[in-house]
């Protein structure tokens, strides 16, 4: 999210969670605060790689609830972030079983996990993995859903079901340009998911 006033209209319709990109290299990226921020919301930063002091710089800034991690953040990184006053929810890239592993080493340093789609770079590629591998996922740590989630998935999310499972991530395809959201794209949505 990067105008203030598209935030006001997001936040609004009940969200949860609103994320502020603090990767350089994403078309996303929050270069400078929105003349609004969240106020019921809970503010995520999002970040791939990012040293320690330019986390707790940005949360400061943009009184971050959150931190969502897209990089090689060990689990000490994360458990440190923890201990400093930040949630972390860490990213983990799917596309088979087998990618589910690593999350082993992070239960109990995260407060979430997100479980995107694999791609070969950072962030999202508006494509969705095959949740049947999610199945596999026994671990204690609750996860958010994304990858090329959109109106459209909404049928499937509705047959979709984990006991771990606490939401959904909307990006891209809730998107009217990088960093504004579609918000009546985002209301049925919310309306339809509630259901």
């Amino acid at each position: 999210m990067t105008d203030g006033e598209n935030i006001r209209e997001v936040e609004s319709l009940g969200i949860d969670l609103m994320g502020f990109i603090f990767y350089e290299k994403s078309p996303r990226c929050v270069h400078q605060l929105p003349d609004y921020l969240p106020q019921q919301a809970q503010r995520v930063g999002v970040f791939v790689d990012a040293n320690y002091e330019t986390i707790m710089d940005r949360a400061s800034a943009f009184g971050l609830t959150f931190v969502q991690l897209h990089g090689h953040e060990t689990p000490s990184f994360c458990a440190q972030l923890q201990a400093n006053g930040l949630r972390v929810i860490k990213a983990f890239s799917i596309a088979e079983a087998s990618d589910l592993e690593p999350t082993g080493t992070y239960h109990g340093t995260c407060d979430y996990f997100l479980f995107d789609t694999k791609t070969a770079t950072h962030g999202g590629s508006g494509q969705r993995f095959d949740w049947k591998v999610l199945a596999q996922y026994q671990g204690p740590t609750p996860f958010l859903l994304s990858g090329g989630i959109g109106l459209d998935s909404l049928e499937a999310l509705h047959r979709f079901s984990h006991p771990a499972l606490i939401g959904y991530d909307l990006n891209s395809r809730f998107e009217t340009s990088p960093g504004v959201k579609d918000v009546e794209a985002v209301k049925l949505f919310t309306l339809n998911i509630k259901h």
